[in-house]
């Protein structure tokens, strides 16, 4: 007796549903580009504004008819930027090693079972977050200047010394290892401090990347409390040069406030390149789990 010979493999998919998915497929690219634009628009728009020439009208047209790069070699010409940015580097740096440090050592506290009052810490920490910083920046004013570190970049950088969510971002990081690990860290007699450095922060280098971004991003982009604190201005970060820079008289001229802007605006962007590979990895790991 013969076999039955094989039923018709599945085929094509109708002409309707393909139509469908290709309709779906094309509203989503449009809603991409469209979010790219409204993402994207504004910073073309300024660097386009900033290498227009000093004759031209800086609404008249898209594109400038006589590009120049002069208007970045009057920004520095205009106010002391050397010294703002260096300003900034050093409160932006402090803000990337002191939440390094701090928000790793405090979710791996967290993620640690085994001692009272882990929860009630945890459920504090994330109360915190419903607060936002003008609810608490008088305070933390008066406290600032109870220490003595009124206008001083100290002063700058204590308040962001370490932030909540980056220690629930590591916190999540370090329980997404897996427990075999550490049990096979313990067995070959890693102490804690080692099974810390060795094992969970080799397993969490990209939650740790996502909070060395977001710690220099905060803390370079920053207007609100460094305008509270520093009265100098010798001491000024780059956000308060380039507000008195779009405030003076003198340099008025939109060319070179747009200049100003995309200044402020390259070393987040080359900081976000280099770690790029790191932070979208980080992003996965860094969720934050309850």
């Amino acid at each position: 007796m013969s076999a039955p010979a094989p039923g018709p493999g599945p085929g094509p998919a109708p002409a309707p549903a393909r139509r469908r998915r290709r309709r779906g497929l094309a509203v989503r690219y449009a809603v991409l580009a469209l979010v790219l634009v409204l993402m994207l628009g504004p910073i073309v728009w300024q660097f386009l504004t900033s290498v227009r020439g000093r004759t031209e009208n800086v609404y008249d047209g898209l594109l400038p008819s006589h590009p120049t790069f002069d208007n970045y070699l009057r920004v520095a010409e205009s106010f002391p930027l050397l010294q703002y940015v260096g300003n900034t580097l050093v409160v932006a740096l402090l803000a990337v090693a002191s939440n390094a440090l701090f928000a790793a050592m405090g979710g791996y506290a967290l993620s640690r079972a085994g001692w009272k009052g882990r929860k009630a810490v945890f459920t504090v920490l994330v109360a915190t977050l419903m607060f936002p910083f003008e609810s608490v920046m008088i305070s933390m004013f008066l406290t600032v200047r109870g220490m003595g570190l009124v206008d001083t970049l100290v002063g700058v950088w204590l308040p962001g010394a370490v932030s909540v969510l980056n220690v629930m971002i590591m916190r999540a990081a370090f329980l997404a290892v897996p427990r075999e690990i550490e049990e096979a860290a313990v067995l070959d007699g890693a102490g804690e401090w080692t099974r810390f450095t060795r094992v969970f922060l080799q397993g969490a280098r990209g939650a740790l990347a996502v909070v060395c971004v977001t710690s220099f991003m905060g803390a370079w982009d920053d207007f609100l409390w460094p305008l509270l604190v520093l009265t100098d201005s010798d001491h000024y970060t780059l956000q308060l040069g380039l507000k008195t820079l779009a405030g003076a008289t003198t340099t008025s001229d939109q060319r070179i406030v747009a200049a100003g802007a995309m200044t402020a605006l390259v070393p987040m962007v080359l900081l976000f390149l280099l770690l790029q590979r790191f932070f979208f990895k980080g992003v996965g790991e860094g969720a934050v789990k309850t």
